[in-house]
């Protein structure tokens, strides 16, 4: 491993180090819970809205099956929905600004700087919270500073997956593959800088091997063919490492602060103080670790005779004009059909990213106002899950090289796992479960056990989410792709937390949310199984788009 290829892989891997904590600690923990306690401290309990919430306990409040709302404008909305409300909208805000950065993104010049820009804003935002009080006539800004972090935090993460192909196209054993490769291509007279053609490369998928063997007979493109097939192997496999090694990074950051944390919110017993806190280090964590990212992260991809587009005029109006165009054309019709596989594998992330992210926060918020359980307890469950986690992520890889299994067939595995948890949920509603006082998610020991089960396989899910995508888009147009992933990664999924909104709002039970998402993560089973892997990445590479053509034909 080179010393420059080293250092590129420490900067990717030193901002998923300082970011990540932003997910564990705050966005999937303490943002939901800190929102919520800013929305009771200035909530009134229903149905007479005279009586604070804050004037009684949770004690109090459960055996008479009072709620608690704040006024926002002229609309009472439940606290718990409050906090889901902002995160759908900051989801919202965040989707339009990862599609309009994607052109932007895409110039190696600018990657970088987009991603520490949009860094040192996340991170900011999150550091305000230790400013704001709750009892501030200006609480409500406590919305806009996790809009600003939201948002920050998933337009950076775009920047940073657009590295994970390049990496893993540059790490050693990627490139001893394509030595190998190119020497067969030099055997078979192929082109050097190309692998098979798309009837050859087709030959390699199952069940096309009989057919077309008499066409591929000799022995140099017999060769040839085994030398691809182990060089898309090796591809595969190195990107799916390298994205669980960032996870892995991310989470052990997540667990380090979560137990700081534990400690100034089990002393001052979970108050608003404490939360705050808790969001304000990981927003420091987050700036001071990105240091290390601006360091040695490449500004530059691409070799220098291919620089010279960055050198055109632009400005950044029209490159955001042009990633809007360039999206209606990624999204006609036409060029659905071209990259199926690709587009099936973003409906079923939409779907799965979506409900798991939203399990995450519902489940916290579920123990919380449902449960009743403390901060402090809250806290060890973000940092149980995590740990979690990171052996999940070490153990399905060990898994998949035991018993052969595709990407896509460990992707199912995942999401059958998790939606156990959901179902689990809504076996509190059977009359027997009630009587026993045990099952059905209706103590607070039962969610130290979820925890566990749900990091166990959310960990791994990740890196494979991940690390399959980017064998599905085309090169040199990273950004602009990862950004639609980014739409709906963990951080930017917006129907679930709406609905759930939603339900808690006209039920007074968020327990109902669990139905709805059962029937979500299994409504992605199938379109996931109808990914072709092998065939998306073929698509993939064989798909080109004139850029001045495109955004020609959108503007005529």
């Amino acid at each position: 491993m080179t010393s420059t290829y080293r250092r590129r892989l420490l900067g990717w891997l030193s901002y998923a180090f300082a970011s990540e904590v932003f997910v564990v600690v705050s966005l999937t923990l303490f943002l939901p819970i800190c929102l919520e306690q800013f929305a009771r401290d200035n909530g009134f309990l229903d149905p007479d809205h005279v009586s604070p919430c804050s004037s009684v306990t949770n004690e109090d409040v459960a055996p008479s099956g009072g709620r608690c709302s704040v006024k926002i404008g002229w609309l009472w909305i439940d606290t718990a929905s409050f906090s889901l409300y902002v995160y759908s909208i900051s989801v919202a805000l965040q989707a339009l600004t990862v599609i309009s950065m994607g052109s932007v993104a895409d110039r190696p010049t600018c990657r970088k700087p987009l991603l520490l820009a949009f860094a040192f804003m996340g991170a900011s935002a999150a550091v305000l919270f230790l400013l704001l009080s709750s009892s501030s006539p200006l609480w409500i800004l406590s919305a806009l500073f996790a809009v600003c972090a939201n948002v920050g935090f998933g337009a950076s993460t775009v920047a940073m997956n657009a590295y994970l192909p390049s990496l893993a196209s540059e790490s050693p054993e990627v490139v001893h593959a394509r030595m190998e490769l190119d020497e067969t291509c030099r055997d078979s007279d192929a082109p050097m800088n190309a692998s098979l053609d798309p009837e050859a490369e087709q030959a390699l998928l199952p069940g096309h091997e009989a057919a077309t063997a008499p066409l591929l007979g000799t022995s140099a493109t017999a060769n040839h063919s085994a030398a691809q097939k182990a060089y898309n192997a090796t591809l595969s496999r190195t990107t799916s490492h390298l994205s669980s090694l960032g996870i892995a990074s991310g989470y052990g950051a997540g667990i380090i602060l979560l137990l700081l944390a534990l400690i100034p919110v089990t002393r001052l017993h979970g108050s608003t103080f404490s939360l705050r806190l808790a969001i304000g280090l990981s927003g420091a964590w987050w700036m001071l670790f990105s240091i290390p990212a601006a360091v040695w992260l490449p500004g530059v991809l691409r070799d220098p005779d291919a620089q010279s587009e960055d050198n055109d005029k632009w400005t950044v109006r029209s490159e955001v004009a042009a990633a809007w165009s360039r999206l209606g054309v990624m999204l006609r019709w036409s060029q659905i059909k071209r990259l199926q596989h690709t587009f099936r594998y973003l409906a079923a992330w939409f779907l799965l990213s979506d409900g798991f992210t939203t399990i995450t926060s519902t489940a916290i918020l579920f123990g919380k106002t449902s449960l009743h359980m403390e901060s402090s307890s809250l806290v060890l469950i973000g940092a149980i899950t995590p740990t979690s986690g990171i052996i999940g992520s070490l153990v399905f890889p060990y898994l998949q090289r035991r018993f052969a299994w595709p990407n896509v067939k460990v992707l199912v595995i995942l999401v059958m796992i998790v939606s156990c948890i959901p179902a689990y949920g809504c076996l509190g509603f059977v009359p027997f479960v009630k009587k026993l006082n045990f099952g059905g998610l209706t103590t607070p020991g039962e969610m130290f056990g979820l925890a566990i089960y749900f990091g166990f396989a959310y960990g791994a899910f990740q890196g494979y989410a991940r690390a399959t995508y980017a064998e599905l888009i085309p090169q040199g147009e990273e950004a602009r792709w990862y950004g639609l992933f980014s739409i709906t990664d963990k951080s930017s999924s917006f129907v679930g937390p709406l609905v759930v909104g939603i339900i808690a709002d006209s039920t007074g039970n968020i327990r109902y949310a669990f139905f709805f998402l059962v029937f979500m993560i299994w409504l992605a089973v199938p379109v996931l199984l109808s990914v072709d892997i092998e065939q998306g990445r073929i698509d993939a590479k064989n798909y080109s788009v004139d850029r001045g053509q495109d955004v020609g034909d959108v503007e005529a």
